[in-house]
Formats: structure tokens, sequence, C-alpha cells
């Protein structure tokens, strides 16, 4: 047993140091990763990021909805950029890749259940969760959300937060089928805001949309007034994600 406050010796401390200098070394990893995609992505604006479930088989309603809001988008203009994996990623790259604007696939390498698609025509492969969804957010105009599991909520909830704390410019995040989402859209209300856990205007960041044409027509809406390209301080609040 080691006394109060004090740290145990480690047996070897040449492991420390090895430790150290590993981590030293990944740094430069993580940094190429931002740099490349970055150089990759730069001119794929304007871009609309969609996300949903690796498991939706394609027979699924919820695969074939996502292939034709993506197609829609493409053709409207909008680069599709998606996980690049299967289920609502491969629907989305797909759709886009027969639309007229690149379809972009951000794979992740995952010990299983990643796979990357055939529908891309920009593809980008991660190692590190966290500079993949950089990219996300980095480079899009708009979040469209199918149903998903975790990893989708953790991509929502990440976009959510950073523009509700002020780290990202403001875009529409839409959450496409009403009756998976409804639970969710429910409990923020009842508990999240009844709560005080989050201000009542924070459920204005989030739409709730159906039909394909509406949420083409709610991500113009959103910027008819402004156009697409960053403003001067979106900018510089991109650049400190």
């Amino acid at each position: 047993m080691t006394e109060k406050g004090k740290i145990p010796l480690l047996a070897d401390p040449s492991a420390s140091k090895f430790t150290a200098s590993q981590e030293a070394w990944r740094v430069f990893g993580i940094m190429s990763e931002f740099v490349e995609a970055a150089q990759r992505l730069a001119e794929i604006r304007p871009a609309v990021s969609i996300f949903g479930s690796a498991r939706t088989a394609p027979d699924s309603p919820y695969y074939q909805l996502t292939e034709i809001i993506a197609r829609l988008l493409s053709d409207a203009g909008f680069s599709v950029i998606s996980g690049g994996g299967p289920g609502i990623m491969e629907a989305a790259n797909k759709g886009a890749f027969q639309g007229k604007s690149p379809s972009v696939g951000l794979n992740i390498q995952l010990p299983h259940e990643q796979r990357s698609n055939s529908y891309q025509d920009i593809s980008q492969s991660f190692r590190h969760f966290f500079a993949r969804k950089y990219m996300f957010v980095r480079f899009a105009n708009a979040y469209v959300v199918m149903p998903g599991g975790f990893g989708t909520l953790d991509e929502l909830l990440e976009a959510l937060t950073l523009i509700q704390t002020g780290k990202a410019r403001k875009i529409p995040i839409i959450l496409v089928h009403e009756p998976f989402w409804r639970g969710m859209v429910d409990w923020f209300k009842a508990t999240l805001v009844c709560e005080k856990m989050i201000d009542p205007e924070d459920i204005d960041l989030i739409q709730v949309i159906d039909k394909p044409e509406d949420i083409v027509d709610a991500i113009f809406k959103h910027y008819e007034s402004r156009g697409f390209a960053p403003l001067p301080s979106e900018r510089e609040m991109l650049l400190n994600l």
C-alpha cells in the first residue's frame, strides 16, 4: 500500500520515457490527418453532412429516403459528406454519386463494422475520431441526421454543443423521420428545458423535417440573405473549433 498523497514509482523508469516519445510522435500523425483532409476538402463547399446508422440495410425505407435526399442535395449544388461506410452512409454517398456534385466519404478505421462504400468521388481515411468529427463540422453548411445509434447521436450532440456554446457557426441541423426522433425531442423539452439544463431557445437549433424537398428548401432559406460562404467572424470561429 502506498502512502497517501504519494505517487508510486514505476518499476521501469524507461517505460515513461518510451510512452512520452510515442505520444510525441503521435501528435505528428494527428497533424498530418488534419492537414491532408483540410487540403482535400477545401474546394467542396457548399456541403451538407449526412449522418445515420451504419447498420441500415439497402431495402430499408431509411436507406431509400437518404438516397433521395442526397440526390436532391447533390443536384441542388451541395457536396454531400458522409462517414464513408455502409448503411445510411452508403445511401448518402450513393445518392450524391448519382447527382451533379461531389460525394465525399470521411472513413474511420475501426476494428469492426466500418467498411468503405464504393460511391465516393472523394474518399479520406482517418484513424482518429476527433479529427474526422472536426471535418464534418468545419466543411458543412448543414447537418441532415437520419435515424441512427450512438455514433449518430454523438455527431448530433457534438454539433449542438458547438453551436450552443458559440464555438461553431449556426447551421441548419435537420432531423429526418419525426416518429424516430419524437421521444428525444420531447425529452429535451420536458426535462432539459424544464430543469433549466438548456435554454428554451436551444430547442430552435433543431428542425424536424420529413420531406426531402422541404429539407433542401430549409437549407436554402437559412442562407438566402447571406450566402453560403462563412462570414469573416465565422472564419475566425472555425479556425478555433
